[in-house]
C-alpha cells in the first residue's frame, strides 16, 4: 500500500482527536484543540500535512510560512509519527513533501527544532541536509 501525504484543509471529529493524541506522543503536555485546530487550517501560511492508514491520522507535521524584508521563512513545526507506525518510511515522506511545498511556496531557508532525545528524527532531518546553527534560542511563553 502506497502511503500519500496531504494537505489537512477540512477535518473531521475523528481527525481531530487523531491529531490530539499525536501531539500528546510528541510531548505529554502539548494537544490539539478545535480552536488551535482551526486557526491552522484557516491560516493560508500554515500548512498542515498528514499521512494516514485507513481512516486514521497516523503522522503530521506543519510547514509555517513567515515573509520578512529579509527571506521568506519556513518553519517545520511538529512532526510526529505515531508510535505504532514509525520505522514505515513516514518521517522521511512527510520531509520529502515538505521540501517540495516549501519550495513551490518560494521559501529561502527552512527552519526546524527538534529535541537532542529524538535521536532518529535528528538524523533524519541531518541526512536532509540541515544543519545544526549554533545560536541563543529564546522562547518567551505569552498567556
Amino acid at each position: 500500500m502506497v502511503m500519500v501525504v496531504f494537505e489537512l484543509t477540512t477535518y473531521t471529529p475523528s481527525d481531530l482527536d487523531f491529531l490530539d493524541a499525536l501531539m500528546h506522543e510528541l510531548s505529554p503536555t502539548s494537544f490539539c484543540s478545535k480552536e488551535k485546530l482551526d486557526a491552522v487550517v484557516n491560516d493560508a501560511n500554515s500548512h498542515l500535512y498528514v499521512i494516514r492508514e485507513e481512516d486514521c491520522v497516523v503522522a503530521t507535521a506543519t510547514l509555517c510560512i513567515s515573509h520578512t524584508p529579509e527571506f521568506i521563512l519556513g518553519a517545520v513545526e511538529t512532526v510526529v509519527v505515531s508510535t505504532a507506525c514509525r520505522g514505515k518510511g513516514y518521517g522521511r515522506l512527510l520531509m520529502e513533501h515538505i521540501l517540495k511545498e516549501a519550495n513551490r511556496l518560494g521559501c529561502e531557508k527552512l527552519h526546524l527544532t527538534s529535541n537532542p532525545r529524538r535521536v532518529i528524527a535528528n538524523s533524519l532531518y541531518q541526512a536532509f541536509g540541515f544543519r545544526k546553527y549554533d545560536t541563543n534560542y529564546y522562547e518567551l511563553e505569552i498567556k
